[in-house]
């Protein structure tokens, strides 16, 4: 709910979706979404219509997936709530559709310069991936856009705390995982600096 131009960081995520063909939202919620629910409500004001999945328990980025399971299609994206991306939706999609594989990542050629690498391409598949620390030949950052088939909530564990770092793991290691570079850097306000970068990317478009 950040104010970026008088907007919460949401609305430009939503605006932006609803520009580029996607207007079907499920929120993933738990601090202040009461606040959220009562500012975006459906949704249709900002050209979308959005469904709400609360998340009490702190079940981690894909244990709030799974709770979502209901809500979800048969083939989804996700977003993270911090980040700010320019993709081309439906060649991603069909991308995806091209390949019999589970899931795909998209990423950045980054070489360490918006934050730390984390993940490793080769054949475009994500052949290696951390969240926690840089390790072999990784100069690609997850740039927080995926795509999933649904049958990848079957590798996640009901009602218990589980990371999406652990799927990308499992999904790695059958080589599930597609890789989608992507040439426009991303945004994020998950920092301090992010933050300001982000506010100077929103002066330039006024």
């Amino acid at each position: 709910m950040l104010l970026f131009n008088g907007k919460p960081f949401l609305q430009h995520q939503l605006e932006f979706l609803s520009q580029n063909g996607i207007t079907d939202i499920v929120l993933c919620m738990g601090h202040l979404s009461q606040s959220i629910m009562q500012y975006f409500g459906t949704g249709h004001k900002f050209g979308v219509n959005i469904k709400y999945s609360i998340d009490e328990k702190l079940l981690g980025t894909a244990g709030a997936l799974k709770k979502a399971a209901p809500l979800l299609r048969s083939q989804f994206f996700t977003i993270y709530g911090d980040s700010y991306v320019f993709i081309d939706f439906k060649k991603i999609s069909d991308f995806f559709l091209q390949h019999n594989r589970l899931a795909l990542m998209t990423v950045f050629d980054n070489h360490d310069k918006y934050d730390t690498s984390n993940a490793e391409i080769t054949s475009n598949l994500v052949t290696n991936y951390s969240k926690t620390g840089k390790t072999g030949e990784m100069h690609f950052i997850d740039y927080g856009v995926n795509l999933f088939r649904k049958e990848v909530l079957e590798l996640i564990p009901d009602n218990q705390p589980f990371p999406l770092e652990n799927v990308f793991q499992q999904l790695i290691k059958n080589r599930h995982l597609l890789a989608y570079p992507v040439a426009q850097r991303f945004y994020e306000i998950g920092s301090l600096q992010g933050i300001r970068e982000f506010r100077q990317f929103m002066e330039q478009k006024k």
